[in-house]
């Protein structure tokens, strides 16, 4: 059994969002914006990474647009590796093997 198949597909939006935004702080002005907030993946940098239903990308568009208008969506993806290879301000720190 595919994991798709229990817990059904993703999509992961990656924002240019305002230098001082942290995780915590977006997650606060969502919630006075809608009471369904997607998952908030990163948020920091200047980006932000949100998670939702294929079916609920064009609403989290629009939600992050109606916070602020300059924060705009940069790219798609089924996969956060995806994101993060493509985006270089994304990537997280390499793991030093033991």
């Amino acid at each position: 059994m595919v994991v798709k198949d229990v817990r059904g597909r993703r999509r992961y939006i990656a924002f240019h969002v305002s230098l001082g935004i942290g995780k915590t702080i977006l997650i606060n002005r969502l919630q006075t914006q809608t009471s369904k907030v997607p998952y908030v993946v990163q948020c920091e940098n200047g980006f932000a990474i949100l998670r939702c239903e294929p079916s609920e990308m064009e609403k989290t568009i629009e939600l992050m647009a109606s916070l602020d208008p300059s924060w705009t969506s940069i790219l798609t993806s089924g996969t956060l590796k995806t994101l993060r290879d493509r985006i270089p301000g994304l990537a997280t720190p390499k793991k030093s093997p033991i």
